[in-house]
C-alpha cells in the first residue's frame, strides 16, 4: 500500500521543526519517531491526544493507520529497512483494539529483570539496523511496563563514486585540518541548484544513489543557522522555495560555495561541474523529553494523570523515557544511516582555444546540512548537520 502524500508531508514537517532546534553536529530521524508518536496518539486521551496530534500533523484518529502505511512503505523501499517492536510485562493488559492496530509481528514480553530485558532489546536493535546501532536508547527499570520502539536503517551506493584525497582548507572553521576530501566531476549541471529562502540562499547538491535513496547536501549563507538551512532543504522538497537549477545559474558567485565561469577550450567540451566535499561519520543521541513540547510528549509524560486509557484499562501509563540513537556515514562510495527510537512507559603548450565551455565549482568547505531523501516519495528518513568531518587517514591508503 503506497504511503499518502499527506503522511510524507507530516513526517518531513516534523523533520523541519526538529531541525529548527538543531545545535552543532547531529543526525536524527523523524521517520523513525513519527510512527511511535502516532501509535501513542491512538491510545491517548485529553491533552496528551491533542498535543500528539499537533506534533504529528494529522488527526489522532487517523494516526495509527498512517503509521502502518508509513512502516510498510519504508519496508518496501530498496535499501531501507524499518521495524517496530512492542514489549510489555505480564501485569499490563493491553486493550485489544489498540494492539490490533500495530503490526502483527511487533509484540514481545518484558520479564521485569532490567538486565535481561536490556540484552534482548539491544539484540533487537542490532539485528534491525544491521549492526549500525547496537543498543536501544531506553531507560529500563523494574517499573517499566511497556516499551515501544522503531528501528530504521538505510544504505545506498553512489551512481558515480567520489575520488578520495586529503584536503586542507586555508581558512574557515576547518582551516588547517587535514580532512578526507571527496572529489568528482560531472556534466549533469541539474544536480545542483540554488534556493531562494526567507533566511538566505542555500546551495543544494543531489548525490544520487543506485536504489532511489539520495543524499542532498545543503550549504547556506554563513549567517544562517543549521535549522534555517535544513528547514530550507525540506522546503525545497515541498516546493515552497524557488530554485535556480544549475544550467540556469549566472556567471560568477552563483550561490554559497558555488561559482560559474566560462573558460577557453581547445575542444567543444560540454559544461562540467567539479564537486569538492568531505567525508563524515556522525553519531548522536537525543533525549526527546528535553523537547517534550516539540514532540507532543508533555502531557503524555505527566505521571499524575492517566494519559493513555486507550492502551490499557488496568494500568495508568505515562511516558517515562523517550530517546533516539542515530548514526550517519558519508563516504566515497555511498551512504548509510540508522536510527533506533524507543519510548518507555511505566505505571506510573598553448594550443588555439577556439571554444568556450562552462565550468561549475561546488565546494562544501564549512559546516553544512544533509537530507537523505527517497527519490520517488520525497520522504526524508534521516537528516543532520556536519561540523566535524572525517580526518584523512594515511594508513588506509592503498
Amino acid at each position: 500500500m503506497p504511503v499518502r502524500k499527506a503522511t510524507i508531508r507530516a513526517v518531513n514537517d516534523l523533520t523541519a521543526r526538529w531541525a529548527g532546534a538543531a545545535d552543532g553536529g547531529t543526525v536524527f530521524s523523524s521517520a523513525g519517531l513519527w510512527p511511535l508518536l502516532a501509535f501513542l496518539a491512538d491510545g491517548a486521551d485529553g491533552a496528551a491526544r491533542a498535543e500528539l496530534a499537533e506534533a504529528l500533523g494529522v488527526p489522532a484518529g487517523e494516526a495509527a493507520g498512517a503509521a502502518r502505511e508509513l512502516l510498510a512503505a519504508m519496508g518496501a523501499m530498496r535499501g531501507l529497512d524499518a521495524a517496530l517492536g512492542l514489549w510489555t510485562t505480564r501485569r499490563l493488559e493491553l486493550r485489544e483494539a489498540w494492539r490490533a492496530r500495530l503490526p502483527t509481528e511487533a509484540h514481545g514480553a518484558l520479564t521485569g529483570d532490567p538486565e535481561a530485558d536490556r540484552a534482548a532489546l539491544d539484540a533487537w536493535a542490532a539485528k534491525a539496523t544491521g549492526g549500525l546501532i547496537e543498543r536501544i536508547p531506553v531507560g529500563l527499570t523494574e517499573d517499566t511496563d511497556l516499551v515501544l520502539a522503531a528501528a530504521l536503517a538505510l544504505r545506498t551506493r553512489w551512481l558515480v563514486p567520489f575520488r578520495e584525497h586529503p584536503v586542507e582548507f586555508e581558512d574557515g572553521p576547518w582551516g588547517g585540518r587535514e580532512l578526507q576530501g571527496l572529489w568528482r566531476r560531472s556534466s549533469l549541471l541539474d544536480r545542483v541548484g540554488v534556493a531562494d529562502t526567507p533566511h538566505g540562499f542555500v546551495t543544494e547538491l543531489k548525490v544520487l544513489g543506485d536504489n532511489a535513496l539520495d543524499v542532498h547536501l545543503l550549504l547556506g549563507e554563513p549567517k544562517m543557522t543549521p535549522g534555517q538551512v535544513l528547514e530550507a532543504g525540506v522546503g525545497v522538497l515541498a516546493g515552497r522555495h524557488p530554485v535556480t537549477p544549475g544550467p540556469c545559474l549566472p556567471f560568477g558567485s552563483a550561490g554559497p560555495g558555488l561559482s560559474v565561469t566560462r573558460e577557453r577550450s581547445a575542444t567543444p567540451d560540454p559544461p562540467t561541474m567539479d564537486v569538492l566535499t568531505v567525508a563524515f561519520d556522525i553519531r548522536a543521541e537525543h533525549d526527546l523529553l528535553h523537547r517534550s513540547r516539540l514532540f507532543g510528549l508533555t502531557a503524555a509524560s505527566d505521571t499524575t494523570r492517566s494519559p493513555f486509557p486507550g492502551i490499557s484499562g488496568t494500568r495508568r501509563l505515562a511516558v517515562e523515557s523517550a530517546r533516539q540513537a542515530a548514526t550517519a556515514r558519508f563516504g566515497a562510495h555511498g551512504f548509510e544511516a540508522a536510527a533506533v527510537t524507543a519510548i518507555g512507559a511505566a505505571g506510573a603548450g598553448m594550443p588555439r582555444l577556439r571554444w568556450l565551455t562552462t565550468r561549475v565549482q561546488a565546494r562544501f568547505d564549512r559546516p553544512f546540512g544533509f537530507l537523505a531523501v527517497h527519490r520517488h516519495t520525497r520522504l526524508v528518513p534521516a537528516a543532520g548537520w556536519v561540523t566535524d568531518p572525517s580526518p584523512h587517514r594515511w594508513d588506509e591508503e592503498p
